[in-house]
């Protein structure tokens, strides 16, 4: 029985994991007002060593986009936890 609440609590602590990694991840969508497709593309390039940069697109073409900021993620979570994954921010 013991066993059994310590992979219950395993299991919730790793939830807590990714929902506190994915909200650092939305929120450095919001400060830098790109979309998460963008940023997350940035921040593999990063890690795997490609120049990179993030630059906002115009509010013209972000006006003219449906899903802005309404892009679900379907990497699941990000690793925003290296210390030196918003150098280029």
């Amino acid at each position: 029985l013991s066993r059994i609440k310590l992979q219950i609590e395993e299991k919730k602590q790793a939830a807590a994991d990714v929902l506190f990694q994915y909200s650092k991840f939305v929120m450095a969508c919001i400060g830098s007002q790109v979309r998460p497709c963008d940023l997350r593309l940035h921040l593999m390039k990063e890690i795997s060593g490609m120049p990179t940069s993030l630059k906002r697109e115009s509010s013209a073409q972000v006006a003219a986009s449906p899903d802005a900021m309404g892009e679900s993620s379907s990497s699941g979570t990000a690793r925003l936890d290296k210390p030196d994954s918003f150098r280029a921010l």
